[in-house]
Formats: structure tokens, C-alpha cells, sequence
């Protein structure tokens, strides 16, 4: 009788030392991170507390909860920055500054912004030139440039590896030619690093020529060019095959030679993209091969069109980091492309190696 006695008084003060529902939502507002100096801020989350505003209020609508309890949009969309900024596992992200959860409510915020970024924010923060106003705006960005191409190049294009998990089906189509699991994630960026198309749904042994021929911009291009629009294109290196919308190097000219010069300045003009993949791996540690992010393939897809948006609103800033302070040089996928170029793509790349490289 007295055990039980005993035994109910004990279960009397776990009860009294259990936080309750509103303790818990109490706990996670101390130490709020916007009282952080705007330095600190954006070392921890990567944005300036202003556009880390801007996205809170942009997703309060789909991040929002209706119980006492729930997580604030503010902790949820913090909780996926500080993710998508370090890559380290969750657990460790719960501990830090100002937010203080368990593993399985972490990977629900990441789950969640991560969703509400690509439904809400990727259409309209990532957009490839469509109109003619817009392609010539691009034009006209890349003939600025420090390192200009012929004045028809709205963009250069390349393909780098998001390192994953071993998925359990179809395991042998993501191991790429490094020897790891990745999808191969083809981007399109301006001389100023922005990016301008993200396509993120393809494994990693798939070359890049396989995926730009898939890619929907490809046909795109194609119209254009159909339509009449024929001094309009992207350049890619010689993993890409030449199209009439796709300028990419000759191979073995001799030095000094017009195509040796046209090789030289295309090489120059298309090194952002190359840029690109150091500073977005580099910022976005998620992205990184040494942070594999431990979801699955189509997931990890989705993680890159967030960091995508996301670096995109980091350019807005009027004042943001020089481009070598989060380098990281992840190998990209270059490997020649053996298919012959069209009669007519090689009319036109001759046609501008005639007119400026001669």
C-alpha cells in the first residue's frame, strides 16, 4: 500500500514539472535571433534579417498553424535557413541559437518551407527570359559583362552534382562517373550570377546532353529560332552538343587561329555558370558533396529549387558577399559530347567566328 502511495506521489510531480502546451510555445520564443545584429544574422542564416522578414511574411499563409502549439512561421522558416545554410544533421540544427526542437519536428520544418518555396516563390524569383523584351534585356546584360560573347547570348548553361543518399530503387542509374550517388542538376545564369533556370530531376549517371535534351528550354529555344529569332542563344562547354541555339567550344585549335580566339572568349564568357555552382554550394552548404542530404532523390530536387530562390533574393541585397566567400569547388560534369553538330548549327557558328573572331 505504501509503494502505491508513493508511486502516485511521484507521478503527482512529474505531472507539476511537465511543461505544459503554452510553457513549450513560451520556450521556443526566448533568445529570438532577430535581436542579433545584422552581421551575426546573416552568418548564421545567410540572408539579411530584412529579406528574412520579406520570406516569413511571403509564407505565413502556407506555414501558419492553427493549434496553440504549433511552431511560428518565424521558427519553421529559421529552423529550414539554418539547415539549408550548414547542411549538418537536423538534430544539431535544433539545437542552435533560438530554436530548440526535437529531430522529427526539424525535419518537418524543412520539409515544409522547403515545399512552400518551390510552390510559392520558385515560378517567380527563377525565370528564364520568354518575351522579347526579356531576352533582349538579357542580351543586352551579357554584351555589359566584363567578359562579353557575341551579342546574341542571353545565358550560359552547365550541369554540376547534388551528392544524395543510395535510393533503394534504381540504385545504379544516380552513382555518376565520380563514383557517388548525385542528381545531375542543370543550371542557366547571367553574367551576374543569377540564375535563370533550375532543372533538378535527373540522376546522376544521365549526361548532360541527355538532359538538355529533355530540358523544356531546349524546346523553347527551338521556337524561337523557328519563329525568326535567330540571334539568340546560350553557350555551354563541349559536353553540349551544338545547336543553332547553342554555341559550345571546337576542339584542338591551333593557337592564335580565329576559332582559337571564338574557343577563348566563349570559355571566358561562360565561366559565371562555373562561378555559380562554387558560390550556391558554398553558401547553401546543403548543396555541398560533404553535407549529402539525408532525403530522398526527388526531395533533394526540390532543396535545390529553395537554395535556387533563395540565392536569388540574396542578389537583391544591395550590399552581399564577394564571390569567393563561400567558394566551393565541386567538379561539374564536362565530358565531350561525341554527337555531331546539324549543318545548320555549324553554319552558324561559323558565321560568327567569320564576323568577330577573323
Amino acid at each position: 500500500m505504501a509503494f502505491e502511495y508513493l508511486a502516485y506521489v511521484l507521478s503527482q510531480d512529474e505531472e507539476l514539472l511537465r511543461p505544459s502546451p503554452v510553457d513549450r510555445r513560451l520556450l521556443r520564443e526566448v533568445n529570438n535571433p532577430f535581436h542579433l545584429n545584422a552581421t551575426e544574422f546573416r552568418k548564421l542564416y545567410r540572408l539579411t534579417p530584412d529579406l528574412a522578414h520579406d520570406i516569413i511574411s511571403q509564407l505565413d499563409g502556407q506555414l501558419r498553424g492553427t493549434r496553440i502549439t504549433a511552431i511560428s512561421t518565424e521558427k519553421q522558416v529559421l529552423t529550414a535557413l539554418r539547415f539549408f545554410a550548414t547542411g549538418c544533421y537536423q538534430r544539431p540544427v535544433g539545437e542552435q541559437w533560438g530554436i530548440s526542437m526535437s529531430q522529427s519536428s526539424i525535419s518537418r520544418c524543412i520539409h515544409r518551407v522547403t515545399n512552400a518555396i518551390s510552390h510559392s516563390l520558385f515560378f517567380d524569383k527563377v525565370k528564364f527570359p520568354m518575351t522579347q523584351i526579356e531576352r533582349q534585356a538579357a542580351k543586352e546584360i551579357f554584351s555589359a559583362s566584363p567578359a562579353p560573347f557575341v551579342g546574341g547570348t542571353i545565358g550560359a548553361i552547365d550541369c554540376t552534382h547534388v551528392s544524395i543518399m543510395s535510393p533503394r530503387n534504381h540504385e545504379e542509374a544516380y552513382v555518376n562517373h565520380h563514383g557517388y550517388h548525385s542528381i545531375n542538376v542543370q543550371m542557366i545564369c547571367d553574367p551576374n550570377l543569377k540564375i535563370l533556370n533550375v532543372n533538378a530531376k535527373f540522376p546522376g549517371a544521365r549526361h548532360v546532353a541527355f538532359i538538355w535534351s529533355s530540358s523544356a528550354v531546349r524546346g523553347v529555344m527551338q521556337r524561337n529560332f523557328e519563329n525568326g529569332s535567330r540571334n539568340m542563344f546560350l553557350i555551354g562547354d563541349s559536353g553540349y552538343p551544338l545547336e543553332p541555339w547553342l554555341m559550345t567550344p571546337l576542339p584542338n585549335q591551333p593557337e592564335g587561329s580565329p576559332k582559337f580566339r571564338y574557343n577563348k572568349v566563349l570559355c571566358k564568357a561562360r565561366n559565371p555558370v562555373e562561378r555559380l555552382f562554387g558560390v550556391l554550394k558554398g553558401t547553401w552548404r546543403c548543396l555541398s558533396q560533404q553535407r549529402t542530404p539525408l532525403f530522398h532523390h526527388g526531395f533533394t530536387g526540390r532543396i535545390v529549387n529553395a537554395c535556387a530562390v533563395l540565392h536569388n533574393i540574396r542578389l537583391s541585397e544591395p550590399i552581399h558577399e564577394p564571390d569567393t566567400e563561400y567558394l566551393d569547388q565541386s567538379p561539374s560534369d564536362s565530358n565531350v559530347n561525341q554527337g555531331a553538330p546539324s549543318s545548320i548549327a555549324k553554319r552558324v557558328q561559323d558565321r560568327l567566328i567569320a564576323n568577330y573572331y577573323t
